[in-house]
């Protein structure tokens, strides 16, 4: 009997290619608010989780095993998107605040205990798309080892646009405008980058996912045709970069599709999906780049849930 996932992949009977690890978190009871976001420091085992709510902590620190290590609330308004850079020196974690009180509207540097390290744009002040650093509801933040910084504004305001900045916080390029046309976005929601110097953007509302030089910011292509049924909330590579995993919220499930590794973006090719429960609304993914675990925050669900790789 054909399954029904069966028809959303080019080989039909796909190979499950990840389990849920249903040990993880040891103690679900720590999720006490919305949970938008997770990211994890594979070289030091963390998982950090950034929820919503009131009177709730916006950031939640794990184990990769599944332990409650601590918490932390100072400054973090309205998580969306939350990265961890690990330098040779340090190691510290960036979120995007989407919130509209004095905290909102920025991009902040934080030490993994939660100290407040580095604040971009201007607090509880949304920007039109005019100031590179003056942000609408900034939705997430990829930083590379040299400090470089990709950030996609944002998450439903009045910037939709993909903006590189130097350590140092000066506009390398910017590119983007709200419409549906080559490099336009209705809502970038994720960004990452591959080794092979290229820029991936999650185009939610435009059910693409677009890709783009990291040096010169230039256009390289775009994917449509895997997201006829719900646009990507999230873009992350597997640990081998083979694989582009990406949320679905609205119907609940995580595409898995063929990265090309040189040379052309191509077609997108749906490899492998994971669905997952009815309203569990996966809103953003981070992946351990050493185990090639997903974990995936759930807003529906109020959870981070764990899959690992078969």
């Amino acid at each position: 009997v054909l399954k029904a996932f069966d028809y959303s992949s080019p080989w039909k009977g796909q190979q499950p290619m990840y389990k849920l690890d249903i040990g993880w978190p040891k103690i679900p009871e720590y999720f006490t608010g919305q949970t938008f976001c997770v990211a994890v420091d594979s070289v030091h085992g963390l998982v950090y989780v950034g929820q919503r709510g009131d009177n709730v902590p916006k950031v939640l620190v794990f184990s990769e095993e599944g332990y409650f290590l601590h918490s932390w609330n100072d400054t973090v308004e309205m998580p969306h998107g939350i990265f961890v850079l690990n330098t040779d020196t340090d190691s510290s974690v960036w979120i995007t605040d989407v919130g509209t009180g004095n905290y909102g509207h920025t991009v902040k540097q934080y030490s993994p205990s939660g100290k407040l390290l580095q604040v971009l744009g201007t607090p509880g002040n949304a920007g039109s798309s005019l100031i590179p650093l003056q942000f609408d509801q900034p939705a997430e933040v990829f930083v590379e080892e040299s400090g470089d910084m990709y950030v996609v504004d944002g998450d439903g305001g009045m910037n939709n646009r993909l903006l590189k900045l130097t350590n140092d916080y000066k506009e390398i390029w910017l590119t983007g405008t709200n419409g549906t046309g080559i490099g336009q976005f209705k809502i970038p929601h994720s960004v990452t980058v591959d080794p092979f110097g290229r820029v991936w953007v999650a185009d939610r509302d435009n059910k693409r996912i677009q890709v783009f030089d990291r040096i010169t910011g230039e256009w390289l292509g775009s994917w449509s045709s895997c997201f006829s049924e719900d646009g990507p909330f999230s873009v992350r590579f597997s640990a081998d970069y083979k694989y582009l995993i990406v949320a679905q919220l609205n119907i609940n499930r995580l595409a898995i599709l063929a990265a090309p590794l040189v040379g052309s973006i191509g077609d997108c090719v749906m490899v492998s999906t994971v669905q997952l429960a009815e309203e569990t609304k996966p809103h953003l993914v981070d992946v351990d780049m050493k185990s090639g675990a997903v974990y995936i925050a759930e807003i529906g669900a109020q959870q981070v849930q764990k899959y690992i790789p078969l």
